[in-house]
């Protein structure tokens, strides 16, 4: 058996002029190692905005590339990706959510990535480099057997950083007037406004020992040009390979949304409201964020006490000059959401909630209970985007302290907020709205995010750290939950909650893949507050099977959520 069901099972979207062929079992799973979008990729791209829509009742599920299973540490854009989107058609889904796609930073989180802009190197193929002459089938066998249970990211980082280099090494062979070499020239050329900032963070912070920016020596702290063309000059071989990988995700990215497209998935991305401090957004944009004179933030980013952390989250990103960025149009936002629009068809807005105000916590205090609430950019903002975008192809994640001016702001726009299932039996005080008969139409539906315990670790949870319920309040929660569900037993209580989400008014439902696959606590992908062990959890090989893809496309068929249903 194979990971994404039974050879015999092809898939009901062909897409053969966007597809490679592939060995039987796998046929219509590839996609093409492209380097440019061909026009088949343009007219499809071009229909995309019409076909997915989120106003549109539709389903999906939320899992992130480095889950899927896959030979190199972690799944990728190529194969794993590919197998994945053709799976989901075969159940039925018309979404696929995932995380963030930057370069994993503090604690391997995409929350906290090194850019804004630039794609991870950890979701580059390796498979697709062989057919582009540029790595031998030998070279994608790893020394020694790579973990597939979990994510091990500084073993998975460093085989495929190796490899990369090899590519690259050979990618410099190839003479001038090569296809590939044209296409990496023209992809530099449109990347630029952020492309070469991001290179020469990433050679510098390398050639630091992965320091944050803040260390390095104050003329390349502060980017005096004389520093920086020294560095540029002294570092062009790494500059250049850092090109190199970020045209590899560039043009393994656009094949994969392209066969996406041919299978009828639409991608739903994650737009984090803040960044991380230490990245090339804030170490090249210093006077949009509030920092003091060496660089270091005066004022960090989190949340007041919620339903993760007694004492609140602090995050520690450093807060926006929302009067310097209005100054400027939003033109930095607006850059990262124009990018972020060509790689997915719509995008959830993290923390939705800050841009009507953020809490603000004082640099140095170490718990985000010393915060206060300080004003975002508000609908001046959003208009200015609708304006320049056309449009507000976005989801709000508005979970938290929704007060009426976040929902005034949401709903002026007309934006779908988020409703969770396992939200709607404790004592939150909007427990009633996340109750599925109160799910209003604009409105995207789940059992869980990807910061909650899977479905049946969230029920079977009796209480006590790390999370915040404790015993008497998880056991009452159960009883709730059943009561709801109609039922005197915790049988298949996972697929009872699926069944609720899906069946709801809301336009939009979707479950992270965890659910379906009846997994509990250890599947957790992220405890917010916490640091070790998060992001690293993969589908268990051979589970994205024939069986469970007709169990979910006949759900979707039933609640009115499948392709081509009224």
């Amino acid at each position: 058996m194979s990971d994404f069901g039974t050879p015999d099972s092809p898939s009901t979207a062909r897409g053969a002029r966007v597809l490679a062929r592939a060995p039987e079992g796998d046929r219509d799973c590839r996609p093409v190692a492209a380097t440019e979008p061909s026009p088949v990729t343009v007219r499809i791209l071009d229909a995309m905005s019409s076909r997915f829509s989120l106003g549109e009742r539709a389903s999906g599920l939320l899992v992130h590339p480095t889950s899927l299973p896959g030979p190199h540490g972690c799944g990728d854009a190529g194969l794993p990706s590919a197998r994945f989107a053709a799976w989901l058609a075969r159940a039925g889904q018309r979404w696929w959510q995932l995380l963030p796609v930057g370069p994993v930073g503090y604690g391997n989180s995409p929350y906290s990535a090194l850019s804004a802009f630039a794609g991870s190197p950890l979701l580059v193929s390796l498979d697709a480099l062989v057919p582009l002459g540029l790595l031998r089938a030998a070279d994608l066998r790893p020394p020694a057997p790579l973990p597939d249970a979990r994510v091990d990211y500084p073993a998975a980082a460093a085989f495929r950083l190796d490899r990369l280099r090899r590519a690259f090494a050979a990618f410099r062979a190839l003479p001038a007037r090569s296809r590939l070499v044209k296409s990496f020239h023209s992809e530099c050329e449109s990347s630029s406004a952020w492309l070469a900032d991001w290179a020469l963070f990433a050679a510098l912070k390398d050639a630091h020992g992965g320091r944050a920016w803040t260390a390095w020596a104050p003329e390349l702290r502060d980017r005096r040009k004389p520093a920086l063309r020294a560095a540029a000059a002294r570092l062009a071989d790494e500059l250049d390979f850092r090109r190199f990988e970020q045209w590899l995700f560039t043009t393994q990215w656009r094949a994969l949304r392209e066969a996406c497209a041919a299978q009828g998935v639409a991608l739903l991305g994650d737009a984090p409201i803040f960044v991380a401090h230490d990245s090339a957004d804030v170490w090249s944009g210093r006077e949009l964020f509030k920092l003091g004179a060496r660089g270091e933030p005066t004022v960090v980013a989190g949340v007041p006490p919620d339903y993760f952390s007694a004492t609140g989250q602090r995050w520690g990103n450093p807060l926006y000059r929302w009067a310097t960025l209005r100054r400027s149009g939003y033109a930095w936002w607006l850059a990262r959401l124009r990018l972020s629009l060509e790689r997915f068809d719509a995008l959830r807005l993290d923390h939705f909630i800050g841009f009507t105000r953020a809490w603000e916590i004082p640099a140095a205090s170490p718990i985000a209970t010393r915060g206060k609430f300080v004003p975002g950019p508000g609908r001046h903002f959003f208009r200015a985007v609708e304006a320049a975008l056309g449009g507000l192809p976005f989801v709000a994640e508005d979970l938290g302290l929704v007060t009426p001016a976040v929902a005034a702001l949401r709903d002026e726009f007309g934006l779908p907020g988020l409703r969770l299932l396992q939200f709607a039996f404790g004592t939150d005080p909007q427990a009633p709205t996340f109750a599925p008969h109160a799910y209003p139409r604009r409105a995207v539906a789940y059992t869980g995010t990807h910061d909650n315990d899977t479905t049946l670790g969230w029920f079977h949870d009796r209480g006590g750290p790390p999370g915040l319920r404790t015993p008497a309040q998880c056991e009452k929660e159960r009883r709730a939950a059943l009561e709801y569900l109609g039922r005197d037993d915790d049988r298949d209580v996972h697929w009872a909650m699926i069944r609720e989400v899906l069946k709801s008014p809301a336009g939009v439902a979707i479950v992270p893949l965890q659910d379906p696959l009846g997994l509990g606590s250890k599947a957790r992908m992220n405890l917010p507050g916490t640091v070790a062990g998060n992001w690293e959890w993969r589908v268990p090989p051979g589970s994205l099977t024939a069986s469970l893809a007709a169990r979910l496309a006949r759900l979707a068929r039933v609640y009115g959520r499948a392709p081509g249903a009224a």
